[in-house]
């Protein structure tokens, strides 16, 4: 612990958040630390591929209205960052960790958690993650082998069913809507369930969609057991919100805080590990969101649409990315037609392409921040993960950006008008 602790302060003082390499050390001197300081607490652990962060971040502001909780709040997911959260504060009486969904099943099985949270599985960096079914079936074994652990699960999701009906205390969340393209066949008999079926069934084995817990709507009205009914007004924006927040108040409200009290917590938020900041310009203002996948960038094009300012596409496919990025033709980019969108990032020319095809008029801008500043008025920055982290660090450094002309950009394209 100590180990861990003093690396941690060293990055820091460097100026880096050091929570990682600190957990990773404790690791490499004990690896059953992290079975050992969850134990004495009460634990939930958040996952799914979509809104971990955002959901950790929500539960966390809930968890505080009954107890003191240890998060890992930079969205550092592994195990070793789970560790760092713990070491962090070592006077926490409860943790909320966010865990990515393919170190899931290790994390249940070291902490035993009182709660799991399920939102969604999707595919996401299959050069690095694996297939989606292997993946579940794991989380599913895990639970299995956790009969103690309530897990808060996703009733719309055909793969996240499959997982959860592994453990005796299930508590269903239905959202307005869920992405389902990779759920077409069941995990439990391989028979065939339609996506575009709201209550759906397996064609084998009858597996069906539960009845709720606790529903969302998409404007955010929220019903949940003995007839609690409430209108939630979030400050951050879209519907995806709004479906993580129904996720941490229901997992709240498990652990025994308030309803009404959860809902008010996580009215509170804002801003997540800089996601949804909005930067000012002497010219205008900048908002930055993060989308890393087929669902997530789905959802960010629903809160794109309620925009009217111009559009940045940067997608870079780094490690932390996943290297492949021919996820970008099952995103939905038509809907982008008749914006002002710039492609941007390592990878601007596949943007780049993709628009095209999907008859989007662009310009290529490799530089993110080149591209915002060529704009007047408000500027989107959608980003994928490295994209948007390197985005968000230029940004806070430089606020006041200022106009530039087009021809002032480095290595910008000539503007293209989607016919290929």
């Amino acid at each position: 612990m100590s180990a861990g602790r003093l690396t941690m302060s060293l990055c820091r003082s460097l100026g880096r958040a050091g929570g990682v390499l600190g957990g990773r050390v404790a690791l490499a001197i004990d690896p059953g630390l992290l079975a050992g300081l969850a134990g004495p607490r009460s634990v939930a652990l958040v996952s799914g591929t979509n809104g971990k962060t955002t959901t950790t971040a929500m539960l966390a502001a809930a968890f505080r209205v009954r107890s003191r909780p240890a998060w890992n709040g930079t969205g550092a997911n592994m195990p070793d960052g789970a560790l760092a959260a713990l070491l962090d504060d070592p006077e926490a009486d409860s943790a909320v960790l966010e865990v990515d969904e393919g170190y899931l099943p290790n994390v249940i099985a070291e902490t035993r958690p009182d709660f799991v949270v399920l939102l969604n599985i999707s595919r996401d960096q299959l050069d690095r993650v694996g297939e989606v079914r292997s993946v579940v079936r794991r989380i599913r074994a895990a639970l299995l082998a956790s009969p103690h652990t309530t897990v808060i699960a996703n009733a719309g999701d055909p793969l996240v069913v499959a997982a959860a009906q592994a453990t005796p205390h299930r508590i269903w969340v239905a959202p307005p809507s869920t992405w389902r393209h990779d759920g077409v066949t069941c995990l439990l008999c391989d028979g065939h369930i339609d996506p575009a079926e709201p209550t759906w069934r397996c064609s084998g084995c009858g597996l069906t969609r539960p009845a709720a817990d606790w529903t969302v709507s998409e404007d955010g009205l929220l019903a949940g057991p003995e007839g609690f009914c409430r209108q939630m007004r979030l400050r951050l924006p879209g519907t995806a919100n709004l479906v993580d927040a129904a996720f941490a108040v229901a997992a709240a409200a498990a652990y025994g805080v308030a309803a009404e009290q959860a809902v008010e917590a996580v009215a509170e938020l804002d801003e997540v590990a800089g996601r949804y900041r909005s930067f000012p310009r002497t010219d205008g203002e900048t908002r930055l969101l993060l989308a890393k996948n087929p669902a997530g960038w789905a959802e960010t094009l629903t809160v794109l649409e309620s925009s009217p300012g111009a559009v940045v596409i940067a997608v870079n496919a780094r490690e932390a990315d996943g290297r492949d990025p021919s996820w970008l033709w099952d995103v939905p980019f038509e809907r982008l037609r008749g914006r002002r969108v710039t492609a941007s990032g390592d990878r601007a020319a596949d943007v780049a392409v993709r628009l095209a095809y999907a008859e989007v008029a662009h310009d290529v801008v490799a530089d993110p921040v080149a591209a915002v500043r060529r704009v007047r008025g408000r500027v989107e920055v959608a980003a994928d993960y490295t994209a948007f982290l390197a985005a968000r660090a230029r940004l806070s450094r430089a606020a006041d950006l200022t106009l530039v002309t087009p021809g002032a950009a480095a290595a910008s394209g000539p503007p293209r008008d989607g016919t290929g």
